[in-house]
């Protein structure tokens, strides 16, 4: 097994509506900040908001700070925004190096934001995650190498999610590019990715997304497809992933997205008992919500009833 302190794990994003007495507690809002409050649990938390929209600079030093002053330990990933992965209408046209259009405009607010954390120290890899539709192509492997030579600045993670990137061509690409592939779990429908236990540079990657099948390509919002909770033995099967990837990078981030209602916060939670072997601190608002935390917590139990 890797030394488990170079292991780092989170979830993605913090603001869900649903977290809301859940995860934190009522009155958080009036008593900290969210980024502030996570970062005495967790020490990383991937930002999804700059996918969909670009880090205000100001912002970006304002959670650096915060996490920071609680969490010495703590780091920052980011989402590349998705003009960069994304083709504009995703949902009725599939993304390709033809449909995928950033400006030049887009590429300067990303780096401003991205920057804003960077400087601080605290911006451990930047994620740039590319749909299914998004195969392994002449045309699609050139566009690549274009997302990579813009970002290369950064610590990069590419997440592809069709099978086809699955071979042996692209990972001797990324590793001479010192790109990091990231591993997933995701549903395994049509031409998934499955699995992989991928080190393709000193920093390793993992993300979780769950397994609701029903959901998955077939649902009202993006909350109804991160529904699902890891159970125990789907855990113990990813934590002997994360061993053996552990092992051959110098530091492993692992990142819990099945976000709804707090389930990602569950889960990454359990992971870190499991990886350090060790009682975990857990939000006492999640812990009255999800009972199955109780034999792994080591929060008090009066602080439940505060």
């Amino acid at each position: 097994m890797g030394d488990s302190s170079s292991i780092k794990i989170g979830t993605a994003g913090w603001a869900y509506k649903d977290w809301d007495g859940v995860v934190y507690p009522p009155s958080l809002k009036k008593q900290k900040h969210p980024v502030e409050y996570l970062a005495e649990y967790f020490d990383l938390i991937e930002i999804n908001t700059s996918f969909y929209g670009h880090i205000k600079p100001e912002v970006g030093l304002l959670w650096a700070r915060k996490a920071r002053a609680v969490n010495p330990d703590f780091i920052f990933t980011a989402k590349l925004n998705k003009a960069f992965t994304h083709s504009p209408v995703a949902v009725i046209e599939s993304t390709s190096a033809e449909t995928i259009r950033p400006s030049q405009e887009d590429e300067r607010l990303a780096k401003e934001g991205l920057d804003s954390i960077a400087v601080e120290g605290l911006l451990g890899a930047l994620l740039a995650q590319f749909p299914i539709s998004f195969k392994n192509t002449n045309e699609n492997r050139d566009y690549l190498e274009n997302v990579i030579e813009r970002f290369k600045i950064y610590p990069l993670v590419v997440e592809v999610r069709h099978s086809s990137w699955n071979n042996e061509g692209t990972l001797r690409y990324f590793s001479q590019k010192n790109v990091t592939f990231c591993n997933i779990d995701q549903p395994m429908l049509g031409r998934a990715i499955g699995p992989t236990e991928h080190v393709t540079s000193p920093l390793a990657y993992v993300r979780l997304h769950g397994r609701n099948y029903d959901k998955w390509f077939d649902c009202d919002s993006r909350d109804d497809r991160y529904n699902y909770l890891y159970t125990e033995p789907e855990l113990r099967d990813w934590k002997k992933h994360i061993d053996s990837i552990s092992r051959r990078a110098k530091v492993t981030f692992v990142v819990t997205n099945n976000h709804f209602e707090g389930k990602a916060a569950v889960n990454a939670l359990e992971l870190k008992h499991m990886i350090t072997e060790q009682p975990v601190k857990v939000p006492p608002q999640l812990l009255k919500h999800y009972g199955e935390l109780k034999p792994i917590s080591q929060t008090p139990t009066e602080q439940l009833f505060q």
